[in-house]
């Protein structure tokens, strides 16, 4: 029962009165309570950004793919380089390419134009493969130009253990791109310094100004206390992955999951860990 106790986190009640009982056990109760809980995916991380504590590090360092959480890059570098009132004309290379690749689109139609604040929505709520190219073509310029721009950013940053090849996550012929789950973590906290990646990432939903399009956030931690975004990702490579970010009693935290086998897992996970770190 104590073994069990201490990968879970959850003391027995004859345990716990025990450990009421006289001050020596007591201190071994309050390891138990602090154990980190039971994680599920290849690599998990959760991390205090107001600290810098790192809280729990199952693989963090681990090179894997991380889907659709490139678009955290794209977007980051879209909002550094671009004016939000810019407008961007969609083409059919931009829907065909989402098409082609079994990507997860925005529906965007060719021929529509759109303006940069818009389109960042459609990027990072329902995870638009469309518009990550259509941006990438316009501030690379050209789609290869971009991707130099990501893992010139990514030295930038520090992230050392990360290289990107597209805008969007999705596998290629040439090989995936690759990061780590503390890697992840930092451009996620980088990136919610911006106030605008930070509200569009909090919104669960978006219609644009003229009404010819309504986006829906697949990230499903947006209703806890203090959520934040950040992001979801999945192939088949992959798996499927989460970046969360929730800001509860001062403090940031921010988490990522990668390499999860089970697509609902990753809300529990989250939400376990969150409320973890706020009980610390």
């Amino acid at each position: 029962m104590v073994a069990f106790a201490l990968v879970t986190g959850v003391a027995s009640p004859v345990l716990a009165s025990a450990a009421l009982a006289a001050p020596g056990p007591a201190r071994h109760l309050s390891t138990l309570v602090y154990a980190p809980p039971q994680v599920h995916g290849r690599a998990v991380y959760l991390w205090d950004a107001t600290t810098g504590k790192e809280l729990l590090d199952k693989q963090a360092g681990k090179r894997m793919p991380v889907a659709s959480l490139t678009k955290m890059m794209t977007a980051y570098i879209v909002l550094r380089e671009a004016n939000l009132d810019d407008e961007v004309t969609i083409k059919r290379e931009d829907v065909k390419y989402a098409e082609d690749n079994d990507g997860t689109t925005a529906d965007l139609e060719p021929g529509d134009t759109l303006p940069v604040h818009e389109l960042l929505y459609a990027l990072l709520l329902p995870s638009g493969a469309d518009a990550a190219h259509a941006l990438a073509r316009v501030y690379g310029p050209g789609v290869p130009g971009f991707v130099d721009k990501m893992n010139a950013t990514a030295r930038q940053l520090g992230l050392n253990d990360t290289l990107y090849v597209n805008a969007d996550g999705l596998p290629t012929s040439h090989g995936d791109g690759y990061s780590t789950a503390r890697d992840q973590a930092r451009l996620a906290e980088i990136a919610l310094r911006n106030p605008v990646f930070k509200k569009i990432t909090s919104t669960s939903q978006h219609s644009t100004e003229d009404g010819r399009y309504d986006w829906y956030n697949t990230n499903h931690m947006l209703g806890l206390p203090g959520a934040i975004g950040v992001k979801t990702g999945s192939t088949n490579a992959a798996g499927f992955c989460l970046a969360f970010a929730a800001d509860r009693g001062g403090h940031r935290l921010i988490g990522i999951i990668l390499g999860e086998n089970v697509a609902n897992r990753r809300w529990d996970t989250a939400e376990t860990l969150l409320d973890w770190a706020s009980d610390r």
